[in-house]
């Protein structure tokens, strides 16, 4: 038995190292991006290399066609950008056969095989002589196909095979999370356009309407002042609701300013005492109206660097929000004091319908409502506590809620750092 030319085995040997190493680059090159068509340019060169093709393209599945469309191609001539776009049905054609079968496809001949869909060959300058079609798999998913075209030397061999299966399992992966992110940034652009036809609207809404409320609320407090006690109750009855409306208008106005990072802080040290007696003074008539008891606690002395205007919005909600959800007659424990952490921390306490275990991180969402919508009394957006944790955290604090359950009460607290 003779042995195989020595120079020739060198040759062969050299050829795979080649492939092995061009193979290698595989992981860097795909780690490199998560862009798509940079992604799919290295593929192709990849592809048709290890193979020895004039070319190679990756079909990626358009899931709203049903077809097969051309993302990428790389063609001797120049042909290619003409083939970006175009789609290859995913019966009577290779490619489709590929994908449907989920199996390699080899090809010596496309005239002597009817799949072989014409038609792209007739819309460019390239001439499709011959395929290796390998589908594109992640996570048990085909999402398109890897093909290389018209080997230089036939027929295709077992090694191209084998090496480009390599390349298009490494390929598919990363193509899978690259449209994942291009989806994803696609739908970020269109919730950010969302969000600011949002914002506008709000900010025009919240304009327009308070010339007309103004207007309003200035006959309607004439009217109260009259001879008429019908009139009277019908003149309070208006203020009442154009009260509500326009406490409305100012928690979207100042949940707008939080999304848009308008609250510039112009911070100064307040007494923790102070502020809160302060906005005490505001809410202690609406809490008497319904019987509530007040009962404060605050170590005097505790220095705090805040906005005031911004953080008397926060604690008022908070306030307001113990007065709204505490039964008539109830108690409202407000404290304050500086913890182990060195924070200035400020509860307020009720007895009111409390809060279910779930509920505790969902009570700061935007407009998340308490009750249900249909039979819910307490009225309100249900943005207060969204906008107090806003301004407690554009302050570097923490706001958190604690409660037993339904009907146990509920605790807010604040932590704010101390003032130097």
């Amino acid at each position: 038995m003779q042995s195989r030319n020595p120079q020739k085995q060198l040759i062969e040997l050299e050829h795979q190292v080649a492939i092995l190493t061009r193979l290698s680059e595989v992981s860097t090159v795909l780690n490199s991006t998560i862009r798509l068509q940079p992604l799919l340019a290295s593929i192709m060169n990849i592809a048709a290399d290890i193979t020895n093709a004039e070319a190679a393209s990756v079909l990626l599945l358009e899931h709203k066609s049903n077809t097969l469309r051309f993302a990428a191609t790389t063609t001797e001539g120049g042909s290619g950008a003409s083939l970006i776009g175009q789609e290859v049905p995913l019966n009577n054609s290779i490619a489709g056969t590929v994908l449907r079968e989920r199996k390699v496809l080899v090809v010596n001949d496309v005239r002597q095989d009817p799949r072989h869909y014409r038609k792209i060959d007739d819309s460019t300058a390239f001439q499709t002589r011959s395929v290796l079609g390998v589908p594109l798999t992640s996570k048990n998913r085909v999402i398109g196909v890897l093909e290389a075209i018209n080997r230089r030397k036939l027929p295709w061999t077992a090694e191209d095979v084998h090496y480009l299966s390599i390349l298009a399992a490494q390929a598919a992966v990363a193509i899978d999370g690259a449209q994942l992110v291009t989806r994803l940034r696609k739908a970020n652009k269109e919730l950010a356009k969302l969000d600011q036809l949002k914002n506008d609207f709000i900010a025009v809404a919240s304009h327009e309407l308070r010339t007309p409320l103004g207007v309003i609320l200035g006959y309607a407090s004439f009217l109260q002042e009259g001879d008429n006690p019908e009139v009277n109750d019908l003149a309070s009855k208006v203020v009442g609701s154009a009260l509500q409306l326009r406490r409305i208008i100012e928690d979207l106005t100042n949940l707008r300013y939080l999304q848009t990072d308008e609250t510039n802080l112009e911070r100064q040290t307040l007494l923790l005492d102070d502020l809160v007696n302060e906005l005490l003074a505001d809410v202690r008539g609406l809490a008497e109206a319904k019987g509530h008891r007040l009962d404060v606690q605050i170590v005097p002395g505790i220095r705090i660097s805040v906005d005031r205007g911004w953080m008397a919005m926060a604690i008022n909600n908070l306030l307001m929000n113990a007065i709204r959800f505490t039964p008539d007659g109830g108690a409202i424990t407000i404290k304050g004091e500086i913890s182990g952490r060195r924070e200035a921390v400020l509860s307020v306490q009720d007895n009111g319908i409390g809060l279910e275990p779930d509920q505790l991180e969902k009570i700061f969402d935007k407009f998340y409502q308490v009750e249900d919508h249909m039979t819910r009394h307490h009225g309100g957006l249900g943005v207060g506590l969204s906008i107090a944790q806003g301004l407690v955290e554009a302050h570097g604090g923490r706001i958190w809620a604690d409660s037993r359950g339904l009907n146990q009460g509920a605790t807010f607290t604040i932590a704010l750092p101390l003032a130097p």
